[in-house]
């Protein structure tokens, strides 16, 4: 047996193990199955090189493979459903204030930095960056 094999097979070990105490969203488990694949294709005479190169397009094509089919698919946000919301604060020009959304008081900002909202007025949610609703005043968007 090639010591490159008894190399790669103990990377293959090392790497899959590393994956139970540091959890590393499988990339670190994909390198390992890699490794261990190449320790398989070592055993025919193949170069160092080929073989590196072979765990390199391995392992980016097992880490982008689990990627698209182990990661959850992310859920449509609410703020898609409900587009309306009201200014419990004023919102300065390019500053925060307050709106209630959804029956819960929400930092805002209005998406044009130009434009300040006075408080109890209508707004439409245009998207929520973190923990801030990006909205605009419903009479603007009506008169235009």
């Amino acid at each position: 047996m090639p010591i490159s094999t008894l190399i790669w097979l103990m990377a293959g070990a090392v790497l899959c193990l590393t994956e139970l105490f540091l959890p590393s969203a499988f990339v670190a488990f994909m390198m390992g199955i890699s490794a261990l694949i190449v320790a398989l294709l070592s055993q025919f005479g193949l170069a160092l090189w080929m073989q590196v190169v072979a765990w390199l397009l391995i392992s980016s094509l097992l880490t982008a493979l689990s990627r698209r089919f182990l990661q959850p698919r992310r859920r449509k946000s609410k703020i898609q459903d409900a587009v309306t919301a009201e200014t419990l604060t004023e919102i300065p020009a390019g500053k925060t204030g307050r709106v209630l959304y959804e029956g819960n008081s929400w930092r805002a900002l209005c998406d044009d930095e130009k434009i300040a909202i006075a408080s109890h007025e209508k707004v439409y949610v245009v998207r929520r960056e973190g923990t801030t609703l990006i909205v605009m005043p419903e009479n603007l968007l009506r008169s235009h």
